[in-house]
């Protein structure tokens, strides 16, 4: 079982010939709200520079789009083109399949186990589970 979120994670950026750089770009972008690009850095905790080169290659992919920031013009900021919230969608369809070893299990069995697993995430939410 070792490895399989690493695997999980290859077989998405596979799927449309992305990196994990990439992708952890992608999944932290949006089409309706576009983020300066100095504040995924941080967010990242990527230098800046290795966040243009990262818009470079997701704008010339047709992925993103960098815009005017709306109040400063000497800033830029990043947001999914249509492309990009299509290939974000691809990748998480991927990641969110059940992956195999769940077959051993019956459809009441996996109901049961996506139940419990939902009841844990909740507790955690509420600061009742850390």
């Amino acid at each position: 079982m070792g490895g399989g979120a690493r695997d999980r994670l290859a077989q998405a950026g596979a799927s449309i010939g992305m990196s994990p750089s990439l992708m952890k770009a992608l999944f932290h972008l949006d089409a309706d709200t576009p983020m300066r690009m100095g504040d995924l850095a941080e967010h990242l905790g990527w230098d800046a520079s290795y966040v243009t080169n990262i818009a470079d290659v997701l704008e010339a992919r047709g992925f993103a789009e960098r815009r005017p920031h709306p109040t400063d013009r000497r800033v830029k900021t990043l947001a999914l083109s249509p492309a990009g919230v299509a290939a974000k969608q691809q990748l998480f369809d991927v990641l969110h399949e059940p992956p195999p070893a769940l077959d051993v299990l019956t459809p009441a069995e996996q109901r049961e186990l996506r139940d419990l697993l939902r009841k844990v995430a909740e507790a955690v939410e509420r600061g009742q589970a850390q």
